[in-house]
C-alpha cells in the first residue's frame, strides 16, 4: 500500500512519549473502508494468509489482547495495520518500500504460485505458498511481542523462515524505544533503533541511510539484521560504499545498496519527505530556493533528523496531512502553474484510509499510558481522535463500518463524504474544517488530561480502569459524532450553493435589467 510514516523519538517529542504514526493509503483507483476494534487472539492455533495462501502455526501461549484497524471488507484478508498490545507494545505495518534489480536477483520475492493442472495430469505443479506481507504482520507479531525490540526479533525470525512477497518497512515501539525494520529481498531484513532526539520520515522508499553491521551482528545496541546479511551482501556485491582510509568497513548505506532512485521516486516519494522536513526544520535551509542543497527530488534527504523544537501530536497530524501548502506544488493553491500544482504526490491524498498515531507516554498511571490517535479518510479534511488502548472494546461509531453501506452512522463514511464535497470548494470550506479539527482535538486532549487524573487519583487498575478508559473513549466518539455531523451539514450547504444548476429569480431579473 502507498503510505507515509513519521517516527518521533522520546527526546524529540513534547512530553517524552515515543510516537509512531502512519497513513494507510489504498491503492490507486480503490477506497478501503476501515474499522477500529480490539482483537482477542486467545484460542487461535494457526493463521492462513488470503494473498499468499501461507499457513503459519501460532504460539500456544503468550498472546495478549491488542487494538487494530482491520479492513471492514475481509475478502482480501485482515490487514490489521496498527495498534497497541496490553503489554504496551505498538506496531505499525507496513510502509511499502522500493528496491532495485540487484537485490531482487540476489534474493527473489517469495510469491504465491497457484497449482498448474491436476495431480493426475502430466506436468502437474502443486500450489506454492508465498511469504508473509502487510496483510499478515500485525496479526503474527503484535500479540506476542514483549517489547519493541522483541517485535523486531519475532518478525525477523518469520522473515528468515517464510520470506516475503513485497518490500516493506515496519515500526515497533514501547515507552522506551522505537525500532524501524526494512525487508530486503525475499528473506533478508535490517532494523535500526530511532535515535531518541530525532524524527524519521518515510515516504514509500527504503530509507535507512547508515547501518552498522558490526553492531547488528554483535551487541545489537542500535542495529539488528538477518544472521547471514554480511555474507549475502558480499556474495552479491551489494555494498556500494566508497570508503576512504580509516573508514569503518562494517558501516554502509542501505539506501544505496538496497534502495531505488527512479524517476517515479522523484515524483511520488522523495517530495513527501522533503515537505515533512521543510515543516519540521524550517530554518535548516532555504527550502524553496532552486539553489537549496536538498530539494523535493533529492536522493540524499536524511532518514533521521533532530527537529528545531519538540514535536507534538498535532505536528504529526499536520505533516501527515500536507499537500505542499505554501509552495507552487499545492493542488489547492494559487502559486505556480497548473503543471506545478499537480507535479508531486501529496501526503494528504484522496486515498488516505486511516491514520494511526501510536503514543506511548512515560507518565501517569500505567493503565492509561498508551493512546492510539485515529483519523479516517482524507487527512486534510479530517480530525484526529485519541483512544486509550488498554481496553476490551471500542466505540461503535468507529468499530461498525459497513464496507458496502455508506452511512453517517460511521465515522469512516462521514469523513469520506465531507472530503469528497469539500474538495471542490476548498477555500470556502477550509475555515469550518480547521475549526472542527481544533475543536475535536482540543476536546480529546482535555479528555485525556481529565481521565489520567481520575485514574491516577483513584488508583484504578484492572476492570475498574478499563471501564473508566472505555467511558472516556465513548465520550470522545460521541463528541466527534456530534461535531462531524455539524461539519457535514456546513459542507453540504456550501457545496449545494455552488452546484452548476443553481438559479434564482434575481438571476433572471439581473439579466433583464442588463
Amino acid at each position: 500500500m502507498p503510505c507515509t510514516t513519521i517516527l518521533v523519538g522520546k527526546k524529540a517529542s513534547y512530553d517524552g512519549s515515543t510516537i509512531v504514526a502512519r497513513n494507510e493509503d489504498s491503492a490507486n483507483g480503490e477506497f478501503n473502508p476501515k474499522r477500529f476494534c480490539v482483537i482477542d487472539p486467545r484460542g487461535r492455533t494457526s493463521y492462513t494468509s488470503k494473498i499468499s495462501h501461507l499457513t503459519v502455526p501460532l504460539p500456544e501461549e503468550g498472546d495478549v489482547r491488542y487494538t487494530a484497524v482491520p479492513n471492514a471488507d475481509l475478502s482480501r484478508g485482515l490487514w490489521e495495520e496498527a495498534g497497541f498490545s496490553t503489554r504496551g507494545v505498538a506496531m505499525s505495518a507496513t510502509e511499502t518500500l522500493t528496491t532495485n534489480e540487484r537485490v531482487l536477483g540476489a534474493d527473489p520475492m517469495v510469491v504465491y504460485r497457484p497449482a498448474k493442472g491436476t495431480p493426475e495430469s502430466d506436468g502437474f505443479e502443486p500450489e506454492q505458498s508465498g511469504g508473509i506481507g502487510e496483510e499478515d504482520m500485525v496479526t503474527l507479531v503484535l500479540p506476542y511481542a514483549r517489547s519493541a525490540r522483541d517485535g523486531v526479533r519475532i518478525l525477523g525470525e518469520l522473515l528468515n523462515r517464510y520470506g516475503t512477497y513485497e518490500m516493506n518497512g515496519i515500526a515497533f515501539s514501547d515507552v522506551d524505544e522505537i525500532w524501524w525494520l526494512e525487508t530486503v529481498g525475499g528473506h533478508h531484513w535490517i532494523a535500526k533503533r530511532v535515535p531518541d532526539d530525532c524524527y524519521v520520515t518515510m515516504p514509500n522508499q527504503l530509507g535507512i541511510d547508515s547501518f552498522d553491521l558490526a553492531d547488528a551482528l554483535g551487541e545489537q545496541n542500535g542495529h539488528m539484521c538477518s544472521p547471514d546479511l554480511a555474507d549475502w551482501m558480499g556474495r552479491f556485491h551489494l555494498d556500494l560504499t566508497l570508503r576512504g582510509e580509516g573508514d569503518d568497513e562494517m558501516v554502509f548505506n542501505p539506501r544505496d545498496a538496497f534502495g531505488s532512485h527512479s524517476d517515479e521516486d522523484h515524483l511520488y516519494n522523495t517530495p513527501r519527505a522533503w515537505s515533512m522536513q521543510r515543516f519540521l526544520n524550517p530554518h535548516a535551509q532555504s527550502w524553496d530556493s532552486p539553489e537549496a542543497p536538498l530539494g523535493p527530488e533529492s536522493n540524499d534527504l536524511p532518514w533521521a533528523s533532530v527537529p528545531e523544537r519538540k514535536l507534538t501530536v498535532e505536528d504529526v497530524k499536520h505533516v501527515l496531512s500536507l499537500h505542499y501548502q505554501g509552495t507552487v506544488f499545492d493542488p489547492y493553491g494559487h502559486m505556480g502553474t497548473e503543471a506545478t500544482r499537480g507535479r508531486y504526490r501529496p501526503i494528504g491524498i484522496n486515498r488516505n484510509s486511516q491514520l494511526s498515531v501510536l503514543q506511548a507516554r512515560p507518565y501517569g498511571p500505567k493503565a492509561a499510558r498508551y493512546v492510539q490517535w485515529l483519523a479516517f479518510g482524507s487527512n486534510p479534511f479530517n480530525a484526529l481522535l485519541p483512544f486509550y488502548a488498554q481496553v476490551s472494546q471500542t466505540p461503535a461509531y468507529l468499530e461498525q463500518t459497513d464496507p458496502k453501506h455508506v452511512s453517517t452512522e460511521s465515522f469512516y463514511w462521514a469523513n469520506r463524504l465531507i472530503a469528497a464535497m469539500a474538495d471542490a470548494n476548498y477555500a470556502e470550506c477550509v475555515p469550518a474544517i480547521e475549526a472542527y479539527q481544533q475543536d475535536i482535538q482540543a476536546e480529546g486532549q482535555r479528555t485525556l488530561a481529565q481521565t489520567d487524573a481520575h485514574v491516577g487519583c483513584q488508583g484504578l487498575d484492572g476492570v475498574a480502569a478499563i471501564d473508566t478508559l472505555e467511558e472516556a473513549n465513548q465520550h470522545v466518539a460521541d463528541y466527534a459524532r456530534e461535531k462531524t455531523d455539524e461539519l457535514l451539514a456546513k459542507v453540504l450547504y456550501e457545496r449545494s450553493m455552488h452546484m452548476a444548476n443553481r438559479f434564482a429569480r434575481s438571476d433572471a431579473q439581473d439579466e433583464d435589467n442588463g
